[in-house]
């Protein structure tokens, strides 16, 4: 089973990870994506898509037209974990 953040851990999250944030309500990050149409979105999805498989992490996301929304969190864990810092990182690496 994998822990939840710590609260030093939290604390760099907006250091580290800039282009999230916390979500309303859920111990989850946010991150909204813009594209220039469906295609590309549809495309930055797929990228994600197989790397989350490789992490054996996977987002809750959603898609409409240009848009992905994406949110992270580690249900075994009841929160935010380390897993969720990491699919972060690299799907901004993607972006």
């Amino acid at each position: 089973m994998v822990a939840r953040l710590g609260a030093a851990e939290r604390a760099e999250l907006a250091a580290r990870l800039p282009a999230w944030r916390m979500a309303h309500g859920r111990d989850a990050i946010e991150r909204h994506f813009v594209f220039a149409d469906f295609s590309a979105a549809f495309g930055f999805m797929a990228r994600v898509a197989l790397l989350a498989e490789r992490m054996d992490h996977h987002p809750e996301w959603s898609n409409t037209w240009n848009r992905v929304e994406i949110v992270l969190t580690t249900h075994d864990a009841g929160g935010l974990s380390v897993r969720d810092v990491a699919l972060a990182g690299a799907i901004d690496r993607l972006a």
